[in-house]
């Protein structure tokens, strides 16, 4: 099951790069929201194989799940692949510069069910995914507007 959109920035490619690498920032937000967020890795240097393990709930049971970052070609795209037991999802981000001053982001969430209760996890949101498109692609835009605000304030 996949999720896609886009949404135009107004910021150069290269900061909304380095705003979407702000994994700390990131983890913070997470953690606002109730996770548990935790760096496995030892790399000092931001790249591919980058992990995080996260704990969280979500329709009442609580998921723990292992992020690793699979794909880091700057300022073009970013991959990361999360595994939990029963789903696999890969998250896609490709930005397009479409001037020196406006960036357009691509946002790809791909689930894939790896047992027969995962199954049935993305079977009911299949049977809510117009209503979970629309709160995806709304959740983007505030992200990217968010950035965007981020940028004007330097």
């Amino acid at each position: 099951m996949k999720f896609s959109t886009k949404e135009d920035v107004d910021a150069p490619i290269d900061a909304v790069f380095e705003m979407l690498c702000d994994f700390e920032m990131f983890e913070r937000a997470a953690m606002r929201r109730g996770a548990e967020v935790q760096r496995t890795d030892t790399k000092t240097v931001r790249g591919v194989g980058m992990t995080w393990s996260a704990m969280f709930n979500l329709r009442g049971k609580r998921r723990q799940v292992d992020i690793e970052m699979v794909t880091l070609d700057k300022p073009h795209e970013m991959v990361l692949e999360c595994k939990s037991p029963g789903l696999f999802t890969t998250m896609t981000i490709e930005l397009v510069a479409l001037s020196r001053t406006r960036t357009r982001i691509m946002v790809v969430f791909d689930i894939k069910p790896l047992n027969l209760s995962a199954r049935l996890l993305v079977q009911s949101i299949k049977l809510a995914k117009a209503s979970m498109t629309k709160k995806y692609k709304l959740r983007v835009a505030e992200f990217a507007k968010s950035m965007e605000e981020r940028y004007e304030r330097g």
